[in-house]
């Protein structure tokens, strides 16, 4: 059964949004109908170097009284962060993702979420892959001790590609590092989203819902009295009503046999802006198109 849960971020204040803390968060879900949440696990929400035992307490109290599911941590790693500097930044992050295991396993959560590496110089593509293949590995045996699933997200450029990520997650071969497959990357790289969805499945815990429409962008050369075209941007949209080819995602993730989360996210600029009424104008209209998804499916 696909479970439909909100991410923490939409309400973070990291992109302009009018933002809540945690536990004001979590009745925020509820009320908006989510069945679950993913907690961001950094400032200002779930930070492991702020973050009490009594706050820890108050989550997971927030979560039975609303009846909202604790599903995801949403880790930030990058492991090719910091790779020629005699600073520790891997020992660091694999560290955080155990801290957040220790949590996860006390507010019953059962994923925490980590990505790859953001690419340095082509050159070194090969040694950040081995580097991130090390890494992610040993974040998978961390997170088991506490019996918490890791959930690699293609988010970053080591692995992001479908056949780049799928290559990874092999490569890894461990069983506590399973697939969070979202489609908005293969959707702005152009890919069959039936086939990706189809292929991936069977190795995922959750995936990550955001839609966007593409805005193109120009640069003016007065010289040719002309336009330059650049690189589109994208804003986000409520599920449905942008690029994503959704029906075709759903259709392939039910073919492979996908049965775990549905996250929506609000973590990039929005059309309508981030004050609570078009957020949640946002969260609900995207709701009811996940239903409509899964119910589809």
């Amino acid at each position: 059964m696909m479970i439909p849960i909100l991410h923490s971020v939409s309400y973070a204040g990291l992109w302009g949004q009018s933002p809540l803390g945690v536990t004001e968060f979590i009745a925020k879900a509820a009320a908006l109908g989510y069945s679950g949440v993913m907690l961001t696990a950094k400032r200002p929400h779930v930070s492991v170097v702020d973050v009490t035992d009594e706050e820890i307490d108050a989550i997971r109290e927030a979560a039975e009284v609303t009846g909202v599911e604790l599903a995801t941590f949403a880790g930030y790693t990058n492991f090719t962060m910091g790779r020629t500097s005699e600073i520790p930044s891997d020992e660091m992050q694999i560290l955080y993702v155990r801290r957040l295991a220790e949590i996860a396993r006390r507010l019953g959560i059962k994923i925490i979420r980590i990505f790859t590496g953001y690419g340095t110089d082509p050159e070194a593509y090969y040694p950040d892959w081995r580097h991130c293949i090390r890494c992610v590995r040993e974040c998978a045996r961390a997170a088991a001790d506490q019996g918490v699933v890791i959930g690699l997200q293609n988010h970053h450029d080591v692995g992001v590609g479908v056949d780049g990520y799928a290559e990874f997650l092999d490569e890894v071969d461990h069983p506590n590092c399973k697939a969070m497959f979202d489609p908005w990357v293969p959707a702005l790289h152009g890919d069959d989203m039936r086939a990706a969805a189809r292929r991936l499945a069977p190795r995922m815990v959750q995936t990550t819902l955001a839609d966007y429409v593409r805005l193109p962008r120009y640069e003016y050369m007065p010289g040719l009295v002309n336009y330059k075209r650049l690189h589109d941007t994208v804003r986000a949209v409520p599920l449905g009503e942008g690029l994503l080819d959704l029906d075709a995602f759903f259709a392939g993730l039910t073919e492979g046999g996908f049965d775990g989360y549905v996250a929506y996210e609000m973590c990039s600029p929005l059309r309508g802006g981030g004050s609570l009424e078009n957020l949640e104008t946002t969260a609900r209209r995207s709701l009811d198109k996940i239903r409509q998804l899964i119910g589809a499916a």
